[in-house]
This record gives C-alpha cells, structure tokens and sequence, in this order.
C-alpha cells in the first residue's frame, strides 16, 4: 500500500512539474528560514549555559538613584565579595574580574596585541568551566604577577613550546607575569571573552575597603537550588553599614535626608543566564555589548511566520490543483475507496514534497550560513544543534512541517463528492473569497506588510543617527591608539603633527566619544552644596581637544596655555549646567570633588571656565549626561583633524614616525566615524536581516497568491469564454479576476498598519531621540503590496484573458 502511495506520489510529481517545483522551492525557502533563526535563537538563549554551575551563579549588580541619577551598573565595589562572603554562610563561593583591556604583550623580542586581558581571583576556575588544558586551576591564580593565557594565545605567543613557566610583559604597567596555565578558548556565546587572566593579587585596589569606587565584576556561587531572592533580600544592610557613612560625610548630610530625597542605593543580584538578553544595566558598565530578548522574541515570530508562510503556499498550490485530480478521487471512491485511505494518499504525497523540501532547505541553510553569519555576526553551524539531536529534530521538523502543510488538502480532496467529479462539476467546500484560502492570503500579506512598515521605520530611525547633529564633528578623526607609552615624547610629537599641512588639528586625550571607555567618573557638588553631590562623566583633555572635535563653547572659554589657572578650571556641557540650576551664569561657578573618607587628601575646588554644547558621548538610546572636563589627565591617545584625501599617504608617514621613537609597542589607530558606526551594529543588523526576510515574506506571499489566481482562472475558465463571447475585453476580464486579490490585499492592510505602528513605536522608546512614524510610511508599504500583488496576479488573468473563448468554452 505504501509503495503504492508513493508511486502515486511521484508520478503525480513529475506530471505536474511547474507546481511540484513551485511548491517544493516555497517550503524550502519558508524551512530554510525557520532553520536559520532557529539556529540565532538557540544561540542568543544559550549564552553562557555551558558553564556547568550556570543555574547557580549570580552576578552582583548596584542600582539606585543619587541626587536624580539612574545608578545602574554591572560592577561594583572591591570589599563587596569578602563582605558578602563573610556574612552569608549559603554562599559557597565568590571570584571577581576586572578588565584592563587590550594592551600590547611582549614575549621576548615579539609583541603581541591581546584582544581582551582581565584580573581575576584565583577561584575564577571553581565557579566558571573555563577547563584548564595546562597547569593546576586551583593554584594558577593564586600568586601575584601570574596569568592563564588561552589555547589560541598560547599558539599565537609560544608557537608549538611549552607555555607554562613563560614570562611575558604587559605593556602600559611593564609588569612580567608568569604563564601558570592555559584554558581551553573562552566560548564565542559568553558574557565576557577574555583571551587571558591575571592574578587579582597584585592588583592594589581589589584589597582596599573602598566603598566609593565600584570597577569589579563579582559573581557568587550558590547551592543548588536556591533561589537568589532569598538573598536579595538580605543584602540592603550591607549598604547601609559600609556605603552610606562614608557616602554621608563627602554629601554633609545624614542617610534618613538622603532617602527622604529620594536618595536610595542597593546591591542585587542578577542571573548568569539573564545577563546577555535581560540586562538592563548600563552598556558601559558591561564586559560585552548584550543582546536583546526582544530581538529574540522578534525573529521567532518571523521564524513561525515564514514557515506557516511556505505551509500557506502548499495548501494554496495544492487546491489550485485539485481540479486535476477531481476524476482521479470520483473514481477512487466509486471503485470503493474510503476517504480516510484517500486522506492517507494526499498525506503521503504531501511528505514527500516536504522531504524533498527538507533537503533543499537543509542545503539552502549550509549554501547560505557564510552569509548569514556575516550578515548577523554570529558563527553558526548546523552542528552548534548536535546537542539538540541534529538528525532527530530535523526529521521531526519535517513530520510537523508535512502535517501542517499537507492537511487541508488532504482533507479538501478526499471530501469531493463522486457523482459531481465524475460529472466535472467539483464542489469545494466554502468560498474562497471569504473562507480559509482567502484568509491566508489576507495572512500573508499582513506579515509582508508589517515586515515592509518596520523595514522602513528602522532605516529611518538608523538614518537619523547616523546623521542627526552630535555636538562634535566625527568625520576625518583619525584616533592614534595607546600613544601614552610614548611618555613625554606624547606632546612632542602632538606638536609635530600639529604643524603638518595634512592636519587641521590634534589633540592628546585616551576619551572619546561614543566609545565604552570614553568617560571616567567624578563626584562633585556646587561650593556649599555638598548635599547635592553628583556624578558627572570626566573627560580628561587638552586645550586642543574641543577644536580638534569641532565642539562649540557657547558660554566662557575654552583651555588656553596662557592660562596656568586653568589647571584648577573645568569645561562643562549644558546638562551639567541645567542639573545644578545655572541659567547663563554658570561661568564663575565653582565644583567641588570632595576627597574619599580616610584618605587624608584634601578636597578639590575647580573654577567653571566654559559651557561646552551639548554633545552625544553616550549611545543616543540614553539622553546627553551631565559632563565635565578637566585639563590633564588625558594620556592614552591623539586624535587628529585631518585634511588630506590620501589618508593612506597620512597613516604611512605616521607609522614611519612611530617607529622612530622605538617604543616596542604596536603602531595602532582607528576612525571616529567607524567607531560611532560600531555602537549601532546591533539596530543596523537587525534592520538588514529584516529587509531580508521582508523580501523573503513578500516573495513567498507572491507564490501563494500565484497559486490562487491559477485556482480562481481553472474555476472560472468557461465563466471567461462566455464573456468574451459576449464582447467582453481582456482589459475587462484581467479586473475581473484581479478585485478579489485587491480586497484581500487591502484588508490585509488595514489589519497590519496599527498592529505594526504599535509594534514600531514600542521599538523606538528604545531611543531618547527617535524619529516619528510618518503616514506615508503606512502608505508606501500598502502601494507596494498592492504593485507586487497586481504583477502576480496579472500573469494568470492575462494568461485567463487571452485564451481562445472555444477552447475555453469546450474546457468543460
């Protein structure tokens, strides 16, 4: 019986060769997609889960609010493990980071740049799986001037010797470590990805018990099965033990009038597993850009919706070609056929499209997985699903896919009434102007259509950043990295470079704009305002740095040499001035950076010399911070205002006076510009993989509307040649058969446009500085559906239209 199926099956195939491709590329494209973001999916929620421990660490987080500030923030302070561990027996055990970023290594006459270095406690290995492929893990950490490198490292360092007992240099400190271990490379789907780990022994400030600087990653290792709120809840005394009383003393006031303020700061505690796509934290405070769980959720419902797409295709395909196979079930079912074994039939042949599907979507996934890789940033492959059960899942895709695919028509064909298919007359349940088909048209241009509204509101909005004014210039800044190792040799050659034709403007600070570690963070309140103790973002700068970036001064001046006061000046931005009240008379204020309890320093009083515009430092998902800018502080980096066109010309030259001063680290620079691009890789990924699969929707949605329109013209071909018999034109007819498509193309757009102007607008809020969501967006999006509709459907009725009206009329 089965065998006999599935000759059935593929002789109806191969006799229907135009359907049968049609059909098989249009599930194959819908699985193929499914796949793909099933694969982002699987590995956007798999972040950090291969730790083994992972349902049983926590990181420890601060938020709060001081004097109107939103504190959100990933790290906190050194004494905030040991204390946490000291009082709360339940936790087993607790490490910390802290990140040092990416300086150059030196392995005898070689230097290397690293990608990621940080110091870690010596019981990193104890909560993390991060194996050791190379020496002790319990021990590894635990002296001072030691460091894990990873497999790569080691190879790239160290070539085929052996690492362990290697000493290596750590630019920017000059500090040799030993090589105690190496670790197998840390996943691609982890929070942080370190190429090596120092000893957190030598570090100075992770054994002082400062409660005022925060900068440490601190995770705790729970029991199994505890849940984390229960210590949560226990954490706020730790605060007010050991951060308000010296808080108190800097602000001059007492912990009940900060609260009464609105005063309020706390430790909390996060999940491993919540931290790449439920951080709400401050990106710059983070180890790793975060992903999005809206995202996630986004490219689901695109996944489910590009597969129940293609199975909308099927089902329009099939039923567009049940009228040859009308006499085919009469005589089935004269000759005694029971409809189940009929249903049986179609289902069988609906598999067997599906299979066929299957394999090509699977190779369509391997042909296209470079690309979308490139496209999404990821690194992708069908075997990252092995632990799913690759071969399983797959056919089981298959089987649910076929089901869903092959049931209405199976259902649909099998029910056709003998006597009137034996007649030529087929009777099909409903009308498809109202009933199922119909609706799954209306289906599938509505997901077309929201896809082509939310396109277009992204670009849009990813237009306004990319050119909406910043407060500084960003094009033509070239930013020479790591220049502070050149000591006092940084100014000298500031100086040279300044006096070259092919430079407008150079300047010495490591702080830019829109860049993770652009800002630095001070404390300071208004002189006899010490209650009103504020964080402010720092800069530290240079007298050419504001016209280096193109900033305006729009109240005072800028830093001048002239000037030796201006070591105890800062610069403000208009923020700074709005939070603390000056209304045009900020210039001649003076802050106040009180020193920290205990440290027997005095505290610094700074003179306001200028208002800087309002600059975007910050991602413009978040509003203009307040800022300050110091004069000093600022070693780290060169940026120059350049006039040259042959930039390649310019970065020859400078590397060649790199050299000269024989400084053994490596020559390494980028482009403002490149870097602000950077910050928005994640909104820009997203609006072009949703330009992919909107084309992808809108050509499937075209597949079944071609399918239809073949039914609908099969239906009505005498209808047509008694119209043209009567005079009718073909210009006539190509309406007849075309209005219904239209009507289910413009209900479908009258549904879509709200659902997708709230979905949009959610998406936005995102944003401190968005773009409003114009009508003609809604207007566009619904004249190219309809455009793309009425070219679909325009090949079958002017196929319907011109057939001779005889042949028409004997075709029945």
């Amino acid at each position: 019986m089965l065998t006999n199926y599935l000759k059935i099956a593929w002789r109806n195939l191969l006799r229907n060769k135009a359907f049968s491709a049609i059909n098989i590329v249009g599930l194959a494209l819908g699985m193929a997609t499914c796949l793909l973001i099933g694969l982002f999916v699987l590995d956007e929620l798999s972040y950090d889960r291969f730790h083994e421990k992972a349902d049983r660490i926590v990181r420890v987080v601060l938020r709060g609010t001081l004097n109107g500030e939103q504190v959100r923030e990933a790290n906190v302070m050194p004494p905030v493990a040991y204390a946490l561990q000291s009082r709360f027996p339940e936790i087993n055990r607790t490490t910390r980071l802290r990140t040092a970023g990416k300086p150059p290594i030196a392995y005898g006459d070689k230097l290397f740049r690293t990608n990621q270095l940080a110091f870690a406690d010596s019981t990193l290995f104890r909560v993390f799986t991060l194996p050791l492929v190379k020496g002790d893990a319990r021990t590894a950490l635990v002296s001072p001037n030691t460091i894990v490198v990873s497999e790569s490292m080691a190879r790239q360092f160290f070539g085929s010797e052996n690492p362990i007992g290697k000493v290596v240099l750590v630019f920017g400190d000059k500090v040799a470590y030993t090589v105690t271990g190496v670790i197998a490379d840390v996943p691609a789907h982890s929070h942080f990805r370190f190429d090596a780990f120092a000893s957190m022994t030598g570090v100075a400030e992770a054994n002082q018990d400062n409660w005022l600087q925060s900068g440490f990653f601190t995770y705790l290792l729970l029991p199994d099965g505890y849940d984390y709120r229960q210590l949560e809840d226990k954490l706020q005394p730790i605060i007010d033990a050991n951060m308000l009383p010296p808080l108190e003393k800097m602000m001059g006031t007492t912990s009940a009038e900060f609260k009464k303020k609105g005063g309020q700061l706390g430790l909390f505690l996060q999940p491993l597993t919540d931290i790449h796509l439920h951080s709400d934290l401050k990106p710059e405070t983070e180890l790793e850009p975060g992903g999005d769980i809206r995202y996630v959720y986004l490219f689901g419902a695109i996944a489910v919706f590009m597969l129940l797409l293609a199975c909308i295709n099927f089902i329009n395909l099939s039923t567009a070609s049940s009228t040859k196979r009308a006499k085919e079930v009469g005589i089935r079912k004269a000759l005694g056929s029971e409809r189940a074994t009929l249903i049986g039939q179609f289902l069988i042949e609906s598999s067997l499209l599906t299979t066929l599907s299957l394999v090509l979507a699977v190779g369509l996934v391997i042909v296209l997985l470079p690309a979308f890789n490139r496209l999404s940033g990821k690194a992708l492959s069908l075997t990252s699903i092995n632990g799913y059960g690759l071969l399983p899942g797959l056919l089981g895709f298959g089987l649910v896919v076929s089901i869903l695919a092959g049931s209405y028509p199976a259902f649909s064909l099998s029910s056709f009434r003998p006597i009137a298919t034996l007649k030529g007359a087929v009777v099909t349940p409903g009308n498809w102007r109202i009933g199922l088909r119909g609706g799954l048209v209306v289906f599938q241009f509505f997901v077309s259509i929201s896809l082509l509204i939310g396109t277009t509101v992204v670009y849009r909005q990813l237009h306004y950043i990319q050119t909406m004014k910043l407060g500084y210039d960003k094009e033509q800044v070239l930013v020479l990295e790591r220049t502070g190792v050149l000591g006092q040799n940084e100014a000298v050659w500031r100086q040279k470079l300044a006096q070259d034709a092919r430079v407008v403007h150079a300047s010495v600070s490591g702080f830019l704009p829109n860049n993770k570690l652009n800002t630095g963070i001070i404390a300071m309140h208004p002189t006899r305002e010490s209650a009103r103790l504020t964080r402010l973002s720092l800069f530290g700068i240079d007298q050419h740095y504001v016209p280096t970036l193109g900033m305006k001064v729009v109240a005072g001046r800028n830093f001048s040499a002239t000037f030796p006061s201006d070591s105890s000046a800062v610069l403000i931005n208009e923020a700074t001035a709005r939070l603390f009240n000056w209304r045009g008379d900020a210039v001649g204020q003076t802050l106040v950076s009180p020193a920290l309890p205990g440290s027997g320093n005095p505290d610094k009083t700074f003179r306001v010399i200028g208002v800087v515009q309002d600059f975007h430092f910050r991602s413009l998902h978040e509003p203009v911070a307040p800022a300050v800018m110091l004069l000093g502080n600022n070693s780290g980096g060169i940026l120059l205002k350049t006039r040259t066109s042959n930039v390649a010309n310019l970065l020859a030259a400078l590397k060649d006076q790199w050299s000269a001063f024989k400084t053994d680290a490596p020559f390494t620079y980028s482009f403002l510009d490149e870097s602000y691009q950077a910050t928005y890789q994640a909104e820009l990924k997203t609006g072009q993989i949703l330009s992919l699969f909107a084309g992808l929707t809108i050509f499937i949605a075209c597949l079944g509307l071609f399918g239809l329109a073949t039914f609908t013209a099969e239906q009505r071909t005498k209808e047509i040649g008694v119209r043209k018999v009567l005079g009718a034109s073909v210009t006539s007819i190509v309406a007849l058969l075309s209005k219904d498509f239209l009507k289910l193309v413009l209900i479908a757009i009258v549904i879509a446009s709200p659902l997708a102007w709230y979905a949009m607008t959610w998406w936005l809020q995102d944003f401190a500085y968005r773009i409003n969501i114009e009508w003609w967006v809604f207007v566009l999006a619904g004249a190219l559906a309809v455009g793309i509709a009425l070219l679909t459907v325009s090949f079958q009725s002017i196929k319907a239209a011109l057939m001779n009206p005889v042949k028409s009329l004997r075709s029945e």
